[in-house]
């Protein structure tokens, strides 16, 4: 008798894990972007708020139990997001094995390649960006107390190649969001001509929107405006 395979490891149940995984990353990314921006009001609001991240759900948590299990469950969905995209690029890779010599260029590989390498990039970033403002170990002040601080320090004009590394990644992750959003709005039913032109339009003004709100802290820092 053969044994049936699971839903979830099927193509669409693959798809949905995709989805909801990158439903739930493009969430986080828009609060902590809002986040970052309230270094824009002032060192003692920004302390204040990252402060306040560690006492969400307190008295009813512990101090910082809000967060540990918010990294965890995106810990989780990063994985499970990577995991469901390499099993479905594998399969679609082993379903057409023979390369045809003239074969007509899919305009979906230029996205595909860039979601394959922005993806690396993106991630090296989250584990260097974790090291430096979460547990403060490569950052030059690493001042758990003074939040707005280690900002500074971190985008000071001598470190200039931190912020290229930062300004890399996110462009990288600019490219990334706006191929998972119109995959996700042509999901939605844009699936008609004009709905997909819609569709990329939507996508493209998410990304830089996103993009631009995630650069302009370290760059408000390089050119001294946030000091």
């Amino acid at each position: 008798m053969t044994k049936s395979r699971s839903p979830i490891r099927s193509n669409v149940g693959l798809k949905a894990v995709m989805a909801v995984t990158g439903i739930l990353l493009m969430l986080f990314l828009i609060a902590h972007m809002l986040g970052n921006l309230k270094i824009f009001t002032g060192e003692t609001a920004f302390d204040h708020y990252g402060h306040w991240l560690r006492d969400v759900g307190t008295p009813l948590l512990p101090s910082t139990w809000f967060l540990w299990i918010q990294r965890i469950a995106l810990l989780v969905a990063v994985l499970g997001h990577i995991a469901a995209a390499t099993v479905l690029a594998l399969r679609a890779r082993a379903a057409r094995p023979v390369r045809y010599a003239h074969r007509k260029p899919v305009r979906g590989s230029y996205a595909a390649r860039t979601m394959r390498w922005g993806g690396v990039i993106i991630l090296l970033f989250v584990i260097y960006h974790i090291l430096d403002l979460t547990t403060g170990h490569l950052n030059p002040q690493g001042d758990s107390s003074n939040p707005y601080g280690n900002v500074v320090a971190d985008f000071a004009p001598e470190r200039w190649y931190v912020t290229l590394f930062y300004t890399l990644a996110i462009v990288a992750l600019g490219f990334h969001l706006r191929h998972g959003a119109f995959s996700a709005f042509r999901s939605l039913g844009q699936q008609t001509p004009r709905g997909e032109r819609r569709a990329r339009a939507a996508a493209l003004v998410f990304a830089v929107a996103l993009c631009a709100g995630y650069l302009a802290v370290p760059f408000a820092v390089l050119t001294g405006l946030v000091a």
